[in-house]
């Protein structure tokens, strides 16, 4: 692999895990790591979250790539498609919870074989089926637990206006209804594109489609790798309702009679 295909990898990274990482939510505290630093300087970085690099290790073994930074490895993780499509999803489950599985407290009980059936090589497959959060909705208080569902998984949008160093952005949010996760009508958010003086992605203009991770602007989104977000975003979608839609009223997640 040549060192600008490295850089790229450990730059993208870098783009999308800044946000959660700078709100304290996953890695170690690495934000100005992945705000300015060297690819070498992220590539120290990245091997250190729990979440994110188990999923980049099984993807670049199952894939045949050497590197789990790789931008096509790291692509594939945070977007779906790419490499991972070609992946047998249940393999790739199986791989990663023998990873994590041992990692993991009580609070992740429910990281079993019950899981492989919601299982893909990509972020969404880890905010709906692998974080605990899903588990939480359907007990009274949806809140908190559908505001993170719906910060932490990647979304698209299209930019309608700058506004100086702001965009408005259209989107559409998460909603709970009749149990299930659906897309709701799109909504606009003005959301700040530099961040403490970065700009992920330079020159934005109206109509540009763009990917948003905890309120923060990733990058822009090729027409391609929108499709794979918009795709893997609504399978995992409909593979995680199934699951919701068989629990009991009272939340428990016990097949209905």
């Amino acid at each position: 692999m040549t060192a600008a295909a490295t850089d790229a990898g450990a730059e993208l990274f870098a783009r999308y895990a800044y946000a959660p990482n700078h709100l304290g939510y996953c890695g170690p505290p690495a934000g100005d790591v992945l705000r300015t630093g060297t690819a070498a300087q992220v590539r120290a970085a990245a091997r250190r979250f729990s979440g994110a690099w188990p999923y980049l290790q099984v993807l670049s073994a199952m894939s045949g790539i050497d590197d789990p930074l790789d931008p096509r490895v790291v692509a594939s993780y945070w977007l779906g498609g790419g490499v991972g499509e070609r992946l047998d999803p249940r393999e790739f489950g199986a791989r990663l919870l023998a990873v994590i599985g041992p990692q993991a407290g009580h609070y992740w009980a429910h990281l079993t074989d019950d899981l492989l059936d919601e299982a893909a090589g990509n972020h969404a497959f880890h905010v709906f089926g692998v974080y605990p959060w899903t588990r939480l909705l359907g007990r009274g208080a949806d809140r908190q637990p559908l505001h993170v569902l719906d910060s932490c998984r990647i979304t698209w949008g299209t930019v309608l206006a700058r506004h100086g160093d702001d965009v408005d952005v259209r989107y559409r949010p998460l909603r709970l209804a009749g149990g299930a996760l659906r897309l709701a009508d799109p909504v606009v958010a003005r959301i700040p594109v530099l961040v403490q003086g970065h700009d992920p992605a330079p020159g934005l203009t109206a109509d540009d489609a763009v990917a948003l991770h905890w309120g923060r602007i990733c990058g822009r989104l090729e027409r391609g790798r929108l499709h794979e977000l918009r795709s893997s975003t609504l399978r995992q979608l409909d593979r995680t309702n199934r699951r919701l839609l068989r629990r009991t009223p009272d939340g428990q997640g016990r097949s209905a009679p």
